[in-house]
């Protein structure tokens, strides 16, 4: 545990205003053993607030992230989906920064290696940077060269005087991930060349607020971005963000280009323009923008329950699809336990034969499902329903139903 703090990760101002109070849950990647079941489990408030100055959304640090991230549980390439997308990123950004064999490219938080594989294999040299040794690990098989540390301005000067910066420094789907936003995003200058660029990649609160997707909130996502705040972080630091695309990946991602202030060449697109003035339009930088959030998820955690116990009071069976670190705070704040959920599966091994924190709903192997023949499958990674129905469609055979959570209850044969 450590000393929590009431203001303001960026801008240091308190944190007053309520945007979504999810109760009292456990870390979400603290998957347990059969073992430790019967130990005590540490639960923390998960309360996100909204900043009155810039309307960054964020959670409180209850734990260090070394105790998050030191035997991580969520490992990249066991979505076919989601390396789908990194190789077209790949190819992308090869050609739309003429990368070559001669460009050195930096991923922050680099994971098992599942997007930095594609870059290497157009033997463009790559350079991981993971604080999960256990999962960098996995990266180091393939042949990626991977740095064992957290990110941030130190680690940055450490490489810079080591001759070591980027032509493309890539962060996905780690931003939300760091507690020190201006020390990571100062780093971010640091190790970036003077006409580099960097590609981050972060759910959208926009997204996030208008599909009511409360589960996207845990305790190792600090923060919650839109554009309007996120220029500010990336300005106070020299950094200007000058172009973004919208994507469809974890419910609705934001993929922000940055740069150097300095850099003349690069110039902000129409696209950045647009998406800040739809922002505003909604009131992103109002307070009242937030209010109406947490009324709508009550309500959806209310349809959830009815489900479940009108399902169970017909008797049927009900089993979930994956362990994601969302699908923990989604059935921790709706009180979903074994008795309802019966088990869940997922294709990583690191996961299968524990138990859900909090919930303790056991985690099988996929081959489960085809084994006990249940009457529903509740779809916790909502954001790959398609690509999990497709893997899934045999369920139809003994009349079985897919059950998606996320906007709202959708029951599809």
């Amino acid at each position: 545990m450590i000393a929590v703090k009431d203001m303001c990760r960026f801008c240091k101002h308190p944190l007053e205003h309520s945007f979504c109070d999810l109760g009292m849950t456990p870390l979400s990647n603290a998957y347990l053993t059969k073992d430790q079941l019967e130990r005590g489990e540490s639960f923390y408030p998960l309360h996100a607030y909204v900043c009155k100055e810039c309307f960054l959304v964020q959670v409180k640090e209850y734990e260090l992230p070394q105790n998050i991230f030191k035997d991580y549980a969520y490992f990249s390439s066991y979505s076919d989906s989601w390396l789908k997308h990194c190789e077209e990123y790949t190819e992308q950004m090869i050609t739309r920064l003429k990368l070559s064999t001669s460009s050195q490219v930096i991923e922050i938080a680099s994971n098992d290696g599942y997007l930095l594989q594609f870059f290497k294999k157009h033997q463009i040299p790559v350079l991981g940077i993971e604080p999960a040794a256990n999962v960098a690990a996995v990266a180091q098989e393939k042949g990626i060269d991977s740095l064992v540390k957290f990110f941030g301005s130190q680690v940055a000067k450490e490489l810079v005087d080591k001759n070591i910066q980027a032509d493309l420094l890539i962060g996905n789907n780690v931003l939300a991930h760091v507690p020190e936003l201006n020390d990571f995003v100062k780093g971010l200058k640091i190790m970036l060349k003077s006409d580099g660029v960097i590609t981050m990649e972060f759910p959208h609160l926009l997204r996030l607020m208008e599909s009511y997707q409360f589960d996207t909130i845990y305790h190792e996502h600090f923060s919650y971005f839109s554009l309007l705040t996120v220029e500010k972080i990336f300005n106070r630091q020299g950094l200007k963000i000058f172009d973004v695309d919208e994507l469809k990946t974890h419910g609705g991602s934001l993929r922000i280009y940055a740069g150097h202030i300095e850099d003349s060449e690069k110039q902000i697109t129409p696209r950045v323009l647009d998406l800040k003035e739809r922002e505003q339009q909604l009131s992103f930088d109002d307070l009242g923008g937030y209010a109406q959030f947490y009324v709508d998820v009550q309500q959806l955690k209310s349809d959830l329950l009815s489900f479940f116990l009108n399902a169970k009071k017909q008797g049927k069976k009900i089993v979930g699809y994956g362990a994601p670190a969302k699908g923990n705070t989604l059935l921790n704040f709706c009180g979903i336990r074994s008795q309802l959920l019966e088990f869940t599966v997922d294709r990583s091994p690191h996961k299968q034969g524990h138990f859900l924190p909090g919930t303790h709903i056991p985690v099988y192997p996929v081959e489960e499902i085809a084994r006990t023949k249940p009457d529903y499958v509740f779809i916790l990674p909502w954001n790959l329903k398609e690509e999990i129905m497709g893997q899934m469609a045999f369920i139809r055979e003994w009349g079985g139903k897919f059950v998606i959570p996320i906007p709202h209850l959708e029951i599809l044969d």
